[in-house]
């Protein structure tokens, strides 16, 4: 059986856009480990996460 898997946004679990909850979900890891890994990833770049968050919020399809 062939199940595609899909990047999506889910409508649960989702903190702000729920980007961090669909990469999470996707590779199989809690959300939070997702989140903290963005979070450590943005330090010292300044605005360019935000950019990149929100960019990714609009590509994203919701689930």
């Amino acid at each position: 059986m062939n199940t595609i898997k899909r990047l999506t946004r889910p409508r649960e679990g989702r903190k702000i856009g729920g980007v961090c909850a669909g990469i999470g979900e996707y590779l199989g890891l809690d959300p939070t480990v997702v989140r903290i890994i963005y979070v450590l990833l943005s330090i010292g770049a300044i605005g360019m996460p935000i950019v990149i968050y929100l960019l990714l919020c609009l590509l994203i399809p919701e689930s």
